[in-house]
């Protein structure tokens, strides 16, 4: 697919200069515009019972609790209503429920609900507003003591440090303690050699606790923020930010564990980083046990000292109940031949299992440092679970996605010692260390003209300096089990599971069409005629081939997973990995939106994954979250951050939303309330900076800001703060109304380009009569603001502005000149645009039918970007020596043109989807 001219460096090429970016053409609607009351109709009872069920078969297993998100239709549930959970048969499960959204008036637009162990394996739940909810039987408290927060499950209980390098001092079953000293761990390498010797040199830094926050006590789920940076000596960097998740009645936990790079690229190499805990060792050296997953699962099931396999035999039974893990008989019980010469036997007190690529592991042991290492096997993809204890208890910890994000490692140390050492490397240390500098030398691109002729052959947008990791984050999910002893296979099986993928509760497509949320923008599938049967097929094998490309493409690693790539290249049958601007999407035309869309409509748990896996890389590692840019983006390229273009319309919370009020996950929340201020950016870096010819100094009362993908950004993170009631709520409210209305009055709304934005009263200026409009305006998730918006509000001639947009940007140039006393040139990316002549047509109801015709015959006639009946929808073997690993490819297909299709396809349906024609 050629390159998309895109926002700054081409817009020099727009229609009187205007900003690319422009989108929603907010000007006065024609007079005879009939509107309806909304996108969708939901059924009567979307405020009654709501059928609730597990994403994946299996239940909640072994996992401590889950939390879900479930939307109501606007004024259909009162605020501080409460609700009950039961299952199937009417048997009440213990709930706790907070809510994360309010419609305008006041009423509930999304809660949140939280269960632990109590909610069982049942198949399905009936969740019900206006009835209280069962108490658990065992509630989660939290108490404050001096230097710590205790935090009581009922089963276990957790000490978490205030101040110092543990965050979590101990966590005690009973009153035996089953961990302590639970700390993160950071190696710092200080330099690489770029030859075939890697320096040695390194030092540890530990976690330095600076602040501890309780965002939830309970009765169900309790939630400990834990804030602050690793340190060693006088230095403190690698900002963290830790939760730690208990639920009443559970024996584990969970942690969200995010970093924040705010090192120097070109001396800070991170060589190891990980989390820590010590085990205190108690039992027998045969009573002590260790566990690590390996492929499936498969498990290394090893006791420290080994009464198997030897020369003599202690008996059959007693044999059997080290393999099980259970506390042996008396040794003076045993063939005494065994018990006289234990001493004899190696104990093996350190095990390690690396996943260096996510193709392949191995385990080694060894008997204490100082001797050396001995094979133990290894596989393919290993599970990211282990264990280790005894008869009297032990720890089980998890890492998710393990092999996906390699270089990741599990330690085991000391376990035939007073105290075994547990370490989940997130980093490796054993792998190469973490090389986040630029990956070319500029190639003379000095100079602004320079960098425009690197974009015009590579697509990649050069800057000296705009390269930098500083500011992007990533975020872990761990699990920890405190065991009263050592867990039988079946149990450890279940908990390996709950790390892989964890049990998630939803509600039914069904029910989150019905209340509208997400601009009402999309429909449960339906595969009633044959042309809505086709182009289910086609979203189909859309989805398949990326979920397949993953895979083949080995699209995993720390840094990369959850992203996807730009363009291919027929040629060498491969994606452009390594040209310029064609590399990594880093969100780009809005994949992020198109998975979410089909996951609502469909409730598939595989696209359920895949999105979350995007959500959870491209708002981390796509967007700079300290810093000068901070709340901005970075345009797609070979590295997610090596793009000069640094955007709103990357960082924008609209591809956030859904995963944040579908599973209430605070830490997609943080970054969502992160960027309510983030017009300021528009005072740090001037987008236009390579093709302005004139000075400029930006001046925060009247600063150039795009009306499409600038706006569209700013507006979702105004929309979820207000509808949160966050903090900044009321400012938020403000400046999202202030635009909408000035836009409004703009005489021709959006299709003006840009505006002056003034950042304290959050109003654009007058502006003159222009016409500006841009292909890439409204494919950063503006069409799904858009309709928000005009669900949810209703500011004077906002709607009739947007829907000017949607009518005309598909018109022909005599009727954008009729109305707008000008045209716009070189408006491509129809396909994707039709779903904005289809929101048109279900908003104005004379004009239905007319505006129906037109979205659909934009949608199949495509320019030459987009998708056709007569595409090949299939894939091509590769084989032998064409490319690295034999598997599939499709020439095609690219992300961009995906995306729209997808989107366009999904809302379409929705919108006009009984005018489709066969």
């Amino acid at each position: 697919m050629p390159p998309i001219p895109r926002r700054g460096v081409l817009r020099a090429a727009a229609v009187a200069g205007a900003a690319a970016q422009a989108s929603w053409l907010l000007g006065n609607a024609p007079a005879h515009a009939a509107h309806t009351t909304g996108t969708t109709a939901g059924p009567k009872d979307a405020d009654g019972p709501v059928k609730i069920t597990w994403l994946e078969d299996g239940g909640l297993g072994e996992a401590p609790g889950n939390t879900f998100g479930v939307p109501w239709p606007k004024g259909g549930v009162k605020a501080g209503t409460e609700f009950s959970l039961a299952t199937a048969d009417g048997e009440k499960v213990p709930v706790q429920t907070w809510t994360t959204a309010y419609w305008p008036d006041g009423t509930v637009k999304w809660t949140a609900h939280a269960v632990g162990p109590e909610a069982g394996n049942a198949s399905s739940y009936r969740l019900t507003p206006g009835a209280a909810p069962a108490a658990p039987a065992k509630t989660v408290t939290v108490e404050r003591k001096g230097g710590t927060v205790e935090v009581d499950t009922g089963v276990i209980t957790a000490r978490i440090g205030k101040a110092g390098k543990a965050l979590v001092k101990s966590v005690r079953r009973g009153g035996t303690e089953i961990a302590k000293d639970g700390r993160l761990v950071l190696l710092r390498q200080e330099e690489i050699d770029d030859g075939d010797q890697g320096s040695q040199k390194w030092q540890r830094f530990d976690s330095d606790i600076e602040k501890v926050t309780v965002e939830q006590d309970g009765p169900v789920r309790a939630v400990i923020r834990v804030d602050g940076k690793h340190r060693k000596g006088g230095r403190g960097w690698l900002p963290f930010g830790i939760r730690l998740y208990f639920h009443a009645g559970a024996e584990s936990f969970r942690m969200v564990h995010t970093i924040t790079y705010d090192g120097d690229e070109h001396e800070d190499f991170i060589r190891g980083l990980g989390v820590r805990f010590t085990v205190p060792m108690r039992d027998e050296f045969h009573d002590r046990h260790i566990r690590l997953g390996g492929e499936g699962e498969g498990m290394l099931s090893e006791a420290v000292r080994g009464i198997t396999g030897l020369r003599r035999d202690p008996g059959a039974e007693v044999r059997a109940k080290q393999v099980r893990g259970e506390r042996l008989p008396d040794p003076a019980t045993w063939d005494q031949r065994v018990t006289s010469r234990l001493h004899l036997i190696p104990t093996w007190g350190d095990y390690t299992l690396g996943q260096l690529s996510a193709d392949g592991f191995t385990v080694r042991k060894r008997t204490k440092p100082g001797h050396g290492w001995i094979p133990a096997g290894g596989g393919r993809r290993a599970s990211g679970f282990g264990y280790v204890g005894g008869a009297s208890g032990g720890l089980s910890f998890g890492l998710r996605d393990f092999w996906r994000k390699h270089p990741t490692q599990l330690d085991v140390r000391d376990a035939a010692g007073d105290e075994a050492e547990v370490t989940l490397w997130l980093w490796s240390p054993e792998a190469q260390p973490m090389d986040l500098r630029f990956y070319h030398d500029g190639l003379g691109q000095d100079t602004h003209a320079e960098q425009l002729e690197g974009l015009n052959i590579t697509y990649e947008d050069h800057e000296p300096g705009f390269g930098t990791p500083y500011g992007i984050a990533r975020t872990s999910e761990l699990m920890f089990w405190a065991n009263a002893a050592t867990p039988d296979a079946e149990t450890l099986a279940r908990q390996a599971k709950a790390v892989q993928t964890p049990p998630q509760l939803v509600a039914p497509p069904e029910h989150l069409a019905a209340t509208g949320v997400f601009g009402g923008l999309f429909a449960p599938v339906d595969r009633s005629t044959p042309a809505k049967a086709r182009l289910e097929d086609h979203l189909d094998f859309l989805f398949a081939y990326y979920k397949d490309q993953v895979e083949q493409r080995r699209w995993y690693g720390f840094w990369d997973y959850g992203d996807i790539m730009h363009t291919y290249d027929p040629d060498r049958h491969q994606w452009r990995y390594d040209v310029g601007g064609y590399a990594w999407d880093n969100s780009e035309l809005s994949p992020d939106l198109w998975l979410w869309y089909a996951y609502l409509r469909s409730g598939r748990a595989d696209v359920f994954r895949f999105a979350e896996a995007m959500t959870r890389h491209t708002g981390e590692v796509d967007v700079y979250h300290i810093g000068e840019w901070a709340g901005l983006g970075t345009r797609h390229g070979v590295q997610h951050y090596a793009d000069s273009a640094k955007q709103q319309r990357i960082s924008t919370a609209v591809y956030r939303r859904p995963y944040y009020f579908l599973t209430a996950d605070e830490r997609c929340g943080d970054l969502m309330h992160a960027l309510v201020d983030s017009d300021e950016t528009f005072l740090a870096l001037d987008p236009l900076r390579k093709i302005r010819t004139e000075p400029y100094e930006p001046d925060p009362r009247a600063l150039a800001i795009g009306l499409g993908t600038d706006w569209s950004g700013l507006a979702a993170a105004w929309l979820t703060e207000w509808e949160r009631r966050g903090p900044k709520a009321e400012k938020a409210e403000r400046k999202l109304k202030a635009t909408m209305r000035t836009i409004a009055r703009m005489p021709n709304g959006f299709c003006t380009g840009e505006g002056l934005y003034d950042i304290e009263t959050g109003e654009f200026a007058e502006a003159e009569k222009k016409v500006s409009m841009s292909h890439l305006s409204a494919m950063f998730g503006q069409v799904e603001i858009c309709a928000e918006l005009i669900h949810i509000t209703d500011v004077e001639g906002f709607e009739e502005a947007w829907l000017q947009y949607c009518r005309l940007y598909g018109a022909t140039r005599e009727e954008q000149r009729a109305e707008l006393g000008g045209y716009a040139t070189n408006l491509i990316l129809q396909q994707g645009h039709s779903r904005l002549t289809a929101y048109a047509a279900s908003r104005l109801k004379d004009e239905r039918d007319k505006y129906a015709t037109r979205a659909w015959r934009e949608f199949h006639t495509k320019d030459q970007w987009g998708y056709a009946e007569s595409s090949p929808w299939k894939t091509e073997r590769i084989t032998g020596p064409m490319a690295l690993v034999e598997g599939s490819g499709a020439p095609w297909v690219d992300t961009n043109t995906t995306a729209l299709y997808g989107l366009a396809a999904i809302q379409n349906l929705a919108l006009i989807g009984d005018r489709i024609p066969e």
